[in-house]
């Protein structure tokens, strides 16, 4: 931790006639605008609910309120992890922020395997689209859009940890291809990652959890276990400590503006489970 951590204000910037941080006051005006877009989208499916055309599929057939539960709370979760975050590198604690990234990644990699099963299920199994039914249309027009929301904070997130082993006095364009090799690992290793988790679990759901059909998903997803292990692997070199780096409490700023953009989002679920879901078993 450095010496001088105490000494920074992370809340007030006195460059500014505001006291508040260009970046921080750029994502207020931005979550500001993405709140009208959400309660547009939120309002639209509402008023359908209110009214819904003939032939609309009944939501409690369609709906499944302990996933969507166990997402909510895994979404929550990643919350509290993100104020970790911001939290330990106010205090120059980079370690801490690092861990409190990835499991934040984690998390809401979780939640997004959680959103392909449920879409899976709806369009395969009980047939609903996007295009049969006024239901379909609002449904997943809203939840994929704030599911597209937490695709892009999760690359944002994965880039913020990255950023974070630029060594010290290395020139931005020096560092560009380590930081690209980087997120082509990181990125690979996480769709390899879910894809034999989702596998895993379809398998599980459609013949149930036997030995057959461990043998049946090993011998079908052998390469991309093995292909997973050895991503891993190689997140674990290219993380290895490498001497000073070109990030501490200074950039508390940055993570910060980053968990506003994470918690809007966790928000915004929220609103959406309890509009969408849970509204209709009051």
């Amino acid at each position: 931790m450095s010496s001088h951590a105490g000494t920074i204000d992370h809340h007030h910037d006195p460059t500014t006639s505001t006291g508040i941080p260009n970046k921080k006051l750029l994502m207020w005006a931005f979550l500001a605008s993405d709140c009208m877009f959400f309660g547009a989208l939120i309002a639209t499916h509402l008023i359908y609910r209110l009214h819904p055309p003939s032939g609309n599929p009944d939501p409690k057939v369609i709906f499944s309120p302990a996933l969507t539960s166990f997402s909510t709370f895994i979404l929550l979760m990643s919350s509290l992890m993100m104020a970790l975050a911001v939290n330990a590198i106010q205090k120059g604690n980079l370690k801490s922020m690092r861990w409190s990234l990835l499991t934040t990644i984690f998390f809401g990699c979780i939640f997004l395997g959680c959103q392909v099963f449920e879409f899976n299920e709806f369009v395969h199994e009980k047939h609903m689209t996007i295009s049969n039914s006024i239901l379909g249309s609002t449904f997943f027009t809203l939840t994929g859009t704030h599911g597209t929301h937490v695709a892009i904070g999760v690359l944002w997130l994965t880039l913020m940890y990255i950023r974070s082993f630029k060594p010290v006095g290395t020139p931005s364009g020096a560092y560009v291809g380590r930081s690209i090799l980087h997120l082509l690992v990181f990125a690979v290793t996480i769709v390899l990652i879910m894809r034999s988790v989702l596998e895993l679990v379809f398998g599980a759901v459609a013949s149930g959890f036997t030995g057959e059909m461990l043998d049946h998903y090993f011998s079908a997803n052998f390469l991309v276990i093995v292909g997973a292990f050895l991503g891993l692997g190689a997140l674990g070199w290219l993380a290895r400590p490498s001497g000073p780096v070109a990030f501490d409490e200074h950039n508390a700023i940055d993570v910060e503006s980053m968990g506003l953009y994470w918690h809007f989002v966790d928000i915004v679920w929220i609103v959406i489970f309890t509009a969408v879901y849970l509204l209709e078993y009051l």
